[in-house]
């Protein structure tokens, strides 16, 4: 059996799948020979979540590219192929999974199926190149872990435990991680996206941990710590993800110390170099696309470690300078330097309009689509958050907005109201216009 029909099975589905109508009236279609290419716009992110484990499943499969509906999950479900450099292209869409979980009282859980609830709304890949989805938390944050705080109390994704298997925050353990992990990837496949994960790289915001063991502190100068990390990535491209977002990347060897915000010392070049070897040898995944936050004018230097794009050299708040680097790049095939919609650092405040203008530069600033510059986005430049908090406070907060202890009025009052729908509905405008290029 797959892991979707598993996990269906799992929370007393039946797997026999059905036409979703709500899906049908919310429909948006890529134009011109791209119009098999559908998601959902013009929504809440709430009506999304509220919706069961299977009349997610429903939604995705009634959006499929091809013309047949599928009444049960195919077993065969495989990755987009757009080569093994597509991550040199593509567009990179962080989604917050711990933000979207269910928050029942100080408790959270199943940010995982949040983000499986969320795929729908999230555009497809293109023709010439991929979407992917960014999962921001997957290993247990090190303090308060499974529960949320008040919106004043620190409790970051930023601080990881490795070596304990998953976040409280994100699974659900009565069901094997495994089968959560593998659901997510499949269905997110089966949609035509690509997906990853966040991981830190500073070693103070990371620990060794182990039943019955007090916790150690990660230090790369450890060979069982540097081990423990490969492993650790290694499990999770084996259950689908094609993706690492490697936070401050940038500064990996010592470079450019005096803008590093990090915690603690960083791998050395040559490290990371055998880092990210072993992990695309030891997975096999020839597919395997690192990405790096920040990038300078080196780019020789990241692409000799291994990363395969870039994030925020670029100004893409500027068309004509996003397609310059795009032509100046073309030749560039294993490596470029990226523009930044906005980061995992955003304060907030940044207008509507502003917003669309950086989506609209980063998906259509090139001559040829086969040139364009990697991007990276977060999941506030399609559903806007409500006014009060951000994304970098929702990195380093984990506050229930819950007016009654539920995770329905979490998920109302998480994300802004009436103009937050009509803003996705012109992110969807936007895609639309991109989606058969």
């Amino acid at each position: 059996m797959n892991a979707v029909n598993e996990l269906l099975e799992a929370y007393s589905f039946n797997t026999t799948l059905h036409y979703d109508k709500w899906t049908e009236e919310h429909k948006y279609r890529a134009l011109n020979d791209g119009n098999l290419k559908q998601w959902i716009s013009n929504i809440l992110p709430c009506e999304l979540l509220e919706r069961s484990l299977k009349k997610a499943v429903e939604s995705i499969v009634s959006l499929c590219e091809c013309t047949t509906f599928y009444h049960h999950f195919p077993d065969n479900v495989v990755s987009p192929n757009y080569g093994d450099k597509w991550g040199r292209l593509a567009n990179y869409i962080e989604i917050n999974n711990r933000a979207i979980a269910e928050m029942h009282g100080n408790q959270t859980r199943k940010g995982l199926l949040g983000a499986i609830k969320m795929l729908p709304a999230i555009p497809p890949s293109a023709k010439s190149w991929a979407n992917c989805v960014i999962l921001s938390q997957i290993w247990p944050n090190i303090y308060g872990d499974g529960f949320n705080k008040a919106p004043w109390e620190e409790n970051s994704i930023y601080g990881i435990k490795l070596g304990v298997g998953y976040s409280e925050n994100i699974v659900d353990f009565s069901i094997s991680p495994e089968i959560q992990f593998r659901a997510f990837n499949d269905l997110a496949h089966f949609r035509g996206l690509k997906t990853g994960f966040r991981t830190v790289i500073s070693e103070d915001q990371m620990k060794v941990c182990a039943p019955y063991k007090e916790d150690e502190v990660f230090r790369w100068s450890n060979p069982e710590h540097v081990e423990l990390y490969i492993q650790e990535m290694v499990k999770l491209v084996n259950l689908g993800f094609e993706a690492i977002f490697v936070d401050s990347a940038k500064h990996i060897g010592g470079y450019d110390m005096v803008n590093y915000t990090g915690v603690g010392a960083l791998p050395e070049y040559h490290q990371m170099q055998y880092i990210t070897d072993e992990i695309r040898i030891r997975s096999g995944c020839t597919t395997l696309s690192f990405v790096g936050e920040k990038s300078s004018d080196d780019f020789e230097r990241y692409r000799l470690m291994g990363l395969n794009a870039g994030t925020a050299f670029v100004s893409v708040d500027d068309f004509e300078t996003v397609k310059h680097w795009s032509n100046e790049l073309k030749f560039s095939r294993d490596y470029a330097p990226g523009v930044e919609v906005s980061n995992d650092n955003t304060e907030g405040g940044t207008p509507y309009e502003v917003r669309l203008n950086r989506i609209r530069n980063a998906i259509f600033g090139f001559e040829l689509a086969s040139d364009k510059l990697p991007s990276f986005m977060q999941m506030e430049d399609l559903f806007p958050l409500r006014y009060d908090t951000n994304t970098h406070h929702l990195m380093m907060c984990n506050p229930s907005y819950s007016l009654d202890g539920t995770p329905e009025s979490h998920w109302r009052e998480l994300f802004t109201k009436d103009d937050g729908r009509f803003y996705n509905h012109q992110v969807g405008e936007i895609f639309a216009y991109a989606l058969f290029l």
